[in-house]
């Protein structure tokens, strides 16, 4: 298992965020994409800071309640992000995972461009695939 890697099951296509963008089109991103969350990147593709659906459900509800217009992604995105690397174990990720609260993991690069994400989802099928495979040897 230890041949695992997060290049292997990762999603090269995220959904992703730019500062300025409204909260309300984030979320009809989040929803279209079928994503939890997903990083905010600037014009080069670093990663600035992360987007979850908590994040835009809380601003979303204080904005009924005040009546008042939403705020941009940069007004309610986390600046600090727990990142990955292609390159990196998916068992030590799964106990990073275990450890660490996101369900999303931005996968950067080493100059910390976004290269995809990988989401918990993805791990647990990865390890069930993998003990599927020495499953159907057993016998």
């Amino acid at each position: 298992m230890d041949l695992l890697k997060v290049a292997d099951y990762m999603n090269r296509h995220p959904v992703t965020f730019d500062a300025d963008m409204p909260v309300e089109m984030a979320v009809d991103r989040l929803i279209k994409g079928r994503q939890t969350g997903g990083p905010v990147i600037d014009a080069e593709r670093k990663i600035i800071g992360f987007l979850s659906e908590q994040d835009c459900l809380a601003r979303m509800l204080m904005s009924t309640y005040h009546d008042q217009q939403s705020a941009s992604v940069a007004d309610v995105m986390r600046q600090e992000v727990l990142t990955v690397k292609a390159y990196d174990g998916i068992i030590d990720l799964a106990q990073i995972m275990l450890a660490a609260k996101p369900k999303v993991y931005p996968v950067v690069d080493d100059n910390g461009y976004l290269v995809g994400i990988i989401t918990r989802t993805d791990v647990l099928a990865a390890i069930d695939k993998e003990l599927h495979s020495h499953y159907g040897k057993v016998g």
